[in-house]
């Protein structure tokens, strides 16, 4: 059964949350212009060998990966992009099916603008994991490794219709029609379903973090599947690191950060 009750709570915490001091941000505010709509990114570039972009969960835009300052801290070894969905922040919209593959694109044309012919580190939270996932397969050529923390997984992440409608209709009411979330959260089965038909990932080195902390709506059997799930990331690749925490909930970054920045320090130690 897919869990909705943990994932709302940080959903609204997220939506409700507010950076403490944009003044200091050493982010550089700049936008990707598609066809329909534009998406806002946030940068911190010094020309380094690799690019790293990171992917957010659903209900989150890119402040999340600053709340920690997990973004900042990368960036002082590699170039940093942070930017928000369709629908979040700053980004307008269009009527697009906010998909896995819609949202690969859109991922695809971010890259495209910062990565100047370097390949591509990705970190992907929760939903944010499908997202950096398809895109890895589908560019295997620029992709140089992956973090994956506590990563949405369709062995694991299968949700029937009445559990879509309830986590829609919560987002819905709590953010309206056209918030990025509300139309993501429209997807879930049909991403479950998409998923499953994906190859394995390609031979690149390969990190996942996974949260094991006990809670109410989790029994040790639900978190013991959670990290199967993630340990069939392994296929296919050779180098490949999986760890577990109990010391954190689904928002690893936030509860650990340092071992989110522990484990990049070591997955960009795997590369030339």
């Amino acid at each position: 059964m897919y869990k909705l009750i943990l994932f709302l709570a940080s959903l609204f915490f997220f939506i409700s949350c507010k950076k403490d001091d944009a003044s200091k941000d050493p982010f550089k505010e700049s936008f990707v212009q598609l066809s329909t709509h534009k998406l806002t990114t946030y940068s911190i570039e010094s020309n380094s060998k690799y690019l790293v972009v990171f992917e957010s969960g659903l209900g989150n835009d890119h402040s999340v990966w600053q709340t920690k300052k997990v973004a900042e801290n990368i960036s002082a070894k590699m170039d940093v992009v942070i930017y928000d969905r369709a629908g979040y922040g700053k980004s307008t919209i269009d009527s697009t099916p906010r998909d896995i593959n819609r949202l690969r694109i859109e991922l695809e044309s971010v890259v495209n603008k910062y990565a100047k012919d370097r390949k591509v580190i990705l970190v992907g939270h929760s939903l944010g994991g499908m997202i950096i996932r398809d895109f890895a397969i589908k560019n295997p050529g620029i992709i140089a490794a992956v973090l994956f923390i506590d990563p949405s997984h369709e062995n694991y992440n299968h949700p029937t219709q009445a559990v879509e409608d309830t986590l829609y209709n919560s987002i819905y009411n709590a953010s309206g029609p056209n918030f990025g979330g509300t139309k993501e959260a429209r997807e879930l089965i049909e991403n479950a379903q998409y998923m499953a038909t994906l190859p394995n990932l390609p031979n690149i080195p390969v990190v996942v973090l996974t949260s094991m902390k006990p809670d109410s709506s989790h029994s040790s059997a639900d978190k013991q599947n959670w990290y199967d799930a993630h340990e069939l990331l392994k296929n296919g690749v050779t180098d490949f690191t999986h760890i577990a925490t109990i010391n954190s909930g689904h928002d690893i970054m936030i509860d650990e950060p340092g071992l989110v920045i522990d484990n990049f320090n070591l997955l960009i130690s795997k590369l030339p």
